[in-house]
């Protein structure tokens, strides 16, 4: 049970201390207690604690909360939260059109996206079932019993077998491996498949069997529930001795058992306790620049409502008032005398009934685009599929893919690890000739112990397999078996090392050497350490770490190995290498137990442990003797070079945010073509002599004095200079290079001003050993300062926060685990792969959201406009126009799929000439498809369209007669304006399209053969009750004119005119980036095949490609084989790959204005 209080811990005693208090807004809100107390194998006893159980729910729903938190989530979107006002105003007695006319199309999209919303939720809901169900062996009654995860109580001692999962957060007791230990596989938590080594604490190794087990009644005073994965604090109790608890003892839920046959545990935190549920949180929502622009044209289409409905609310009353004879009104009737009212209550029923002019429909349509594009093309495309890793791209969101098409700042992690060992002056033995080979020898051993390397498989050196944290940690201990010292095995209290040429050439030695103490790496220590004892008993502390925190350990007397060594550093650096410094120091054994009784109080301590296990570490990490120092290869990913300056080509600006040195960052910059010869660098750096110097006078508060006035300093100079630059005639390319040092007084209020500036005057930007928090922070800087739309790209757990801070992540999945993947919005295997995400998907993306938006925003204008002119034919009375149903459907059946295809196959050119000229995505960044300039065209056209629509009807309809001799009524040319405008703006759909499929046709022609079948069947029933009888055989009597056939041909036609001709001319004088190009590749029609998937070939390594791709595991994608340019998909230019594609008209008018085809040569 949990005991009211606190548990204070302090070196030597523990102390109850009475709970604190915390006062927020005048209410008193207790902390909870520090600690818990769990009571193993007693049920009974943990009972009045009410701990959580294990059952997990992902779930975002339940039977009660579903309507009323789906349906709040759905009206959280303004256009929602309009048309429930307006389906709220049709029931009123003002409303002249029925409710059905717009309670209808908003029922059935909250009813498409609350059934979207259930089938995600269920499952959600089968997943979490199948979890809580599986089963687990539980001790019962001195037996193994097996029950489901989700009765699982805090306090059972549980059973684990190989390859299991964890059920709960547990205590690991025993062990059938020796020594207590299990490894453990962590890819659920942070996606790392490197086995980890967990130990039980030797008092707990006896319980293994359900008879020893049974007896075992500890007590655990722990941490309260957290979401850290890697601390964890606490003390077991048993028999009155307590034992100190550290994340060695525990073992996750999630987490797997791996090369252990079973494992004993008790229980400790169950369910949405467990520190795998609590970090469970959803991602940072994002909302795209294109969506936050699309709000603000649907509040201009709502202004232009309002003006209309003023407008029409005036006219009515000023036609009451002047025409009321006519209108039969006399002084005794309240609307002779109320001409306000009269307009207050007009403005609202033309409210409804110019309601459509802004599309219902619109939201759904584009989801659903998105998550087309997102599952269907990206995720499918084989041009981002790496064969080696067997993975593919994955949109991890599909709320984001117009984003990549208009990215103007990335930042990231470029690099691959790649490793070689092969020095003849120290291969095969060559180190015994070298002048010193006992420092050899400590040199190779320290690689060869100080580590926490996993050895798998034979223990030859051919078979065996290093399961590390990091790959660097495997390519040293890699290094050391190469130069002879080959690390074979491992427990938890041993290193084994077969030692080659220790005294004569050819002896080999098995040598165990004892670990005493692990004084682990972190980022605030830079280093590791470990105490080993040698079989002969010599005491030895081993450390490896970076040049900076090794130098400053060293011994007296070491100045010249010092300077040695930097040299060599600085010169490894300068190469583009990793470096790492290595030392040791021999351990007198009484100093060695003093300090030992420091650490292991340390290491039990509830409160504070890590800071305390730092400051006893540095006790004795102290007067090492350097021996060396190690570099390690960064290379660069295959097609990095290439990817990066095509992205500088298409207006890109690349940031390289690195937590390596100065030296090592400008190497890869320039081996990036990031940073050449002819560009002028701003460096800013903290290596100054003025720096240097307060450094050595050790002042913390003159140094960070002196350091924030260099870089105030620097930053302005280097901003006047760029300004300079700006007027000169030969502009120079620009370049800065700051340090993480100098970088934290950079971010400062004061300064970060100045340090944007800079910043955006340079072509490409250094940020060279930074942290975490400074890529997020440099990142936020140009999101919020500068408003630029930010990628974030990077492999590692410490790229996941400037990943977070973009406006688009991208996370590689490389040899540094998964987490930057799980973290990102979209997830490839390459750097290399952004040319295709950004330049063909994210271009692509963002030109057919554009259109489908400015598409809606068109028809729905023409629509509502036609309904606006009437309204002055009837004294603004506020008679509709059209017929209810014809109004409800129009948006949801009629015009609704040709848009979808629109935006799912729109190209304006293909993939290969999207890489070929990347300067056309220059026009995303301009945001070239979606100004206020092209809704002013496209609300030209619909004023146009409109007023032919209406006007050439209507006019027409005067003279107009049926079969019968009678003139028509508002039924028969409302009909026969609704049937013009339907065809019109399905065709509109053709005239904008660079590529037109075979699904271009269908819709088209299927959504004017559907308005054309449902006008037959509903013109030609009636129904007794509410029903508008008016309508009732129109149809008939109109296609039994020749009038009919004669307005259906002119109208559409003419309406379209104006915008044929503004395309033409467009394109001849005015003409987009991308037709130019058009242009340039008309007459090649077999220049490239590029885009063409290589499995439709022959049987080659690609075939194999798709066959891969087909075995993909269906969580990543349930479909295969996308091509680019297959046929159904072909781009404006199909006729390269040899398929049929219309050609526009305005094209072949002005191919026959050019002459680019030389002329036949004269017969002599």
């Amino acid at each position: 049970m949990v005991r009211p209080g606190g548990l204070s811990v302090d070196s030597s005693t523990n102390h109850l201390r009475a709970p604190s208090r915390t006062v927020t807004l005048g209410r008193i809100q207790p902390q909870a207690p520090s600690f818990r107390t769990v009571y193993c194998n007693d049920r009974d006893a943990n009972f009045p604690v009410r701990f959580k159980g294990n059952s997990i729910s992902t779930t975002k729903y339940n039977v009660l909360t579903f309507l009323p938190k789906g349906l709040f989530e759905q009206f959280r979107r303004i256009a929602n939260i309009y048309f429930l006002g307006i389906s709220c105003l049709s029931m009123t007695p003002i409303s002249p059109v029925n409710p059905i006319t717009n309670v209808a199309p908003l029922s059935m999209v909250l009813l498409v996206s609350l059934i979207k919303e259930a089938f995600e939720d269920w499952k959600r809901f089968q997943n979490d079932m199948s979890i809580n169900n599986s089963t687990v062996d539980v001790l019962q009654d001195q037996q193994w019993v097996p029950i489901p995860w989700r009765k699982l109580q805090v306090g059972d001692i549980i059973k684990i077998k190989k390859d299991g999962f964890f059920p709960a957060d547990l205590l690991f007791l025993s062990s059938t491996n020796p020594d207590g230990i299990c490894y453990v596989e962590t890819a659920n938590l942070d996606g790392e498949t490197n086995l980890k080594i967990r130990k039980g604490l030797e008092r707990t190794w006896d319980y293994l069997t359900p008879e020893k087990a049974s007896e075992f009644k500890g007590e655990i005073q722990c941490e309260q529930p957290n979401n850290s994965l890697y601390t964890f604090t606490g003390n077991l109790i048993v028999e009155k001795q307590t034992l100190p608890l550290s994340p060695d003892q525990l073992l996750l839920r999630g987490c797997s058992l791996r090369n252990t046959e079973y494992i004993v545990g008790a229980v400790i935190f169950t369910g949405h306790e467990t520190k795998v549920m609590m970090n469970a949180m959803n991602a940072p929502s994002k909302r795209s620049t294109l969506e936050k622009k699309l709000d603000k044209l649907i509040i201009t289409i709502f202004c232009a409502l309002v003006i209309m409905c003023l407008i029409g609310s005036i006219g009515c009353a000023i036609v009451t008032d002047r025409d009321h004879d006519y209108l039969g009104l006399h002084k005794k009737d309240w609307e002779y005398r109320n001409g306000m009212t009269i307009a207050f209550f007009t403005f609202f029923t033309l409210v409804t009934l110019f309601s459509t002019i802004i599309p219902i429909s619109l939201y759904v349509s584009i989801e659903m685009i998105k998550f087309i594009q997102s599952t269907q093309f990206i995720n499918r495309d084989l041009h981002m599929y790496h064969a080696e890793t067997n993975t593919p791209a994955s949109a991890r969101t599909s709320n984001l893919n117009e984003e990549l098409g208009q990215e103007q700042r990335s930042t990231g992690a470029v690099r691959e690890k790649g490793f070689n060992f092969d020095d003849p002056r120290l291969m095969r033995g060559g180190w015994r000739n070298e002048p010193n080979p006992e420092l050899c020898k400590e040199f190779f051993r320290c690689l060869a112990i100080c580590h926490t390397v996993l050895p798998e498989g034979d223990e030859s050196p051919e078979k065996i397999f290093y399961q590390a944290a990091s790959p660097d940690e495997a390519a040293l201990v890699t290094a050391a078996k190469n130069f002879g010292f080959f690390f074979y095995r491992r427990t938890p209290t041993m290193v084994y090392v077969r030692e080659s040429h220790t005294e004569q050439m050819g002896k080999i030695q098995d040598v165990s050497y004892e670990i005493l103490n692990v004084l682990e790496f972190n980022s605030t220590r830079k280093r590791q350490s470990v105490v080993c004892r040698f079989p002969n008993g010599r005491l030895v502390l081993y450390c490896k770490g970076a040049d900076t925190v090794i130098f400053e350990r060293l011994a007296y007397g070491m100045d010249d190995v010092r300077k040695v060594t930097g040299e060599h550093l600085e010169h490894f650096g300068s190469s583009g290498l990793r470096t790492l410094c290595l030392a040791y120091k021999d351990l007198n054994p009484e100093a060695y137990d003093s300090w030992n009784e420091k650490f292991i109080q340390a290491k039990s301590a509830l409160r504070d442990r890590e800071k305390k296990l730092d400051e006893v570490a540095e006790l004795i990490e102290k007067d090492l003797i350097l021996i060396g120092s190690t570099a390690i290869e960064d290379k660069l990913q295959e097609g990095v070079p290439t990817c990066i300056e095509t992205l500088s080509r298409a207006g890109i600006k690349i940031w390289v945010l690195t937590g390596d040195k100065m030296e090592t960052a400008i190497n890869i910059a320039y081996a990036c073509n990031l940073i050449n010869n002819d560009m002028k660098r701003f460096m800013i750096s903290s290596e100054t002599d003025a720096i240097r110097e307060a450094e050595e006078r050790g002042n913390q508060v003159e140094i960070a004095r002196v350091i924030k006035e260099e870089v105030k300093k620097e930053l302005k100079k280097g901003l006047e200079e760029a300004q300079q630059y700006l007027h000169t005639v030969g502009e120079p390319k620009l370049a800065l290079v700051i340090d993480g040092k100098c970088l934290m007084y950079a971010l400062d209020p004061t300064l970060r001003i100045t340090l944007l500036s800079l910043s955006l005057n340079c072509t490409s930007v250094v940020c060279c050993r930074v942290s975490p928090l400074q890529k997020a922070q440099v990142t936020s800087l140009v999101r919020k300062g500068a408003k630029k739309i930010t990628l974030s790209i990077g492999d590692g757990a410490n790229d996941v926060s400037m990943i977070q801070a973009a406006h688009v992540g991208v996370g590689i999945s490389g040899m540094e685990g998964m987490q930057a993947v799980m973290a990102s919005d979209f997830a490839i295997a390459q750097f290399r792969f952004l040319t295709d995400l950004l330049l063909v998907h994210g271009r692509w993306s963002y030109l057919r959201i554009c259109k489908v938006v400015m598409y809606f925003f068109y028809k729905n204008l023409t629509f509502t406009l036609i309904q606006f002119w009437f309204t002055f034919r009837t004294g603004f009375s506020g008679q509709r126009f059209y017929d209810d149903w014809f109004q409800s459907l129009y948006n949801v059946f009629f015009t609704a799929l040709p848009v979808i295809v629109l935006g799912l196959f729109e190209k304006d050119v293909s993939a290969s000439l999207s890489k070929r000229y990347p300067e056309l995505y220059r026009e995303g960044i301009r945001d070239s498809f979606f100004k206020w300039r092209v809704v002013a065209v496209w609300a030209s056209s619909a004023v146009y369209q409109s007023l032919v629509c209406y006007l050439f009807v209507t006019a027409s309809a005067f003279d107009g007669k049926n079969s019968s001799g009678k003139i028509f009524g508002l039924w028969d040319v409302s009909t026969m304006v609704f049937t013009c405008l339907v065809i019109a703006v399905n065709l509109r759909i053709l005239l904008m399209s660079n590529s037109i499929t075979r699904w271009h046709h269908i819709t088209v022609g299927g959504s004017i053969l559907a308005w054309l079948v449902f006008a037959f069947m509903y013109c030609g029933i009636t129904t007794p009750r509410d029903r508008n009888e008016n309508v009732y055989f129109v149809i008939y009597v109109l296609m039994s004119t020749f009038y009919f056939y004669f307005t259906l041909l002119l109208v559409p036609v003419v309406a379209l005119l104006a915008d044929f001709i503004y395309q033409v001319v467009e394109r001849w004088y005015f003409p987009y980036d991308y037709q130019i190009v058009q242009e340039i590749h008309r007459h090649e029609p077999d220049s490239s095949n590029a885009d063409q998937l290589e499995i439709a070939n022959e049987l080659t390594p690609e075939e194999a490609r798709s066959y891969a791709i087909s075995q993909l595991p269906r969580e990543i994608s349930k479909h295969t084989g996308f091509a680019f340019d297959s046929p159904g998909y072909e781009s404006f230019f199909a006729s390269q790959l040899g398929i049929y594609a219309p050609q526009k008209a305005w094209d072949v008018a002005r191919r026959a204005s050019m002459r680019s085809r030389p002329k036949a040569p004269k017969k002599n």
